[in-house]
């Protein structure tokens, strides 16, 4: 929690608590079902929690914005940033239904009402989103092939709508690939933790 406070001091009373409740709802939960690889829950909050944050510092949504994130796992960048943004509306989307369990279940657990866990490929969905937001899920190509006609174009928050990705490593001949435009935000210009060294929030508008 310390790490989260260091970047994110002006939490309220509930967001702290929520935050406090996530490692041992990840503990258990992920002795049930796997999300979260065993050396990695020991780091929750530099690895999962404050990599999720990193969108945050990049773009501060509205209140009624609508988001989607892309197989979302464990529920990861989703549920650190609907505690962060609790008018906000998020739709948390996996193919795996075990993963949408654990989202549901530890959504349950901290009285997160803004999150909606759906099983389903995000290509089958029929909503229209004003951010997408994802974690290293496939190639870029692939990715904006899936959700670019899910995105209405407007801005709903400090950027315009689009895509906001957590991505590491070189990305310029892969982003490239998408003909895009694309904006890279270092996180190791945000964060001190060697963590983030090599990590980026990837962000293109509608």
């Amino acid at each position: 929690m310390e790490l989260i406070l260091k970047y994110f001091p002006d939490l309220t009373e509930r967001q702290r608590e929520q935050f406090e409740q996530l490692l041992p709802l990840y503990t258990e939960w992920n002795a049930r079902i796997n999300v979260i690889s065993r050396k990695d829950i020991d780091s929750l909050y530099l690895r999962h929690v404050l990599h999720s944050l990193a969108i945050a510092k990049v773009c501060q949504f509205e209140a009624g914005a609508r988001v989607l994130d892309v197989g979302c796992g464990g529920g990861f960048p989703t549920v650190p940033l609907a505690i962060l943004f609790p008018e906000v509306q998020f739709t948390a989307a996996d193919s795996i239904g075990k993963k949408i369990t654990v989202v549901r279940e530890v959504c349950a657990a901290l009285g997160l009402r803004n999150v909606t866990p759906v099983n389903a490929r995000v290509e089958s969905l029929p909503q229209k989103f004003d951010y997408v937001v994802s974690r290293a899920v496939t190639d870029m190509k692939t990715f904006t092939g899936w959700i670019w006609n899910k995105i209405e174009r407007g801005q709903c928050g400090t950027l315009s709508n689009g895509i906001l990705y957590l991505k590491g490593g070189d990305l310029a001949e892969e982003l490239a690939l998408t003909g895009k435009r694309w904006d890279l935000y270092s996180i190791s210009e945000i964060y001190d933790e060697d963590f983030f060294d090599t990590k980026k929030v990837v962000y293109t508008k509608r």
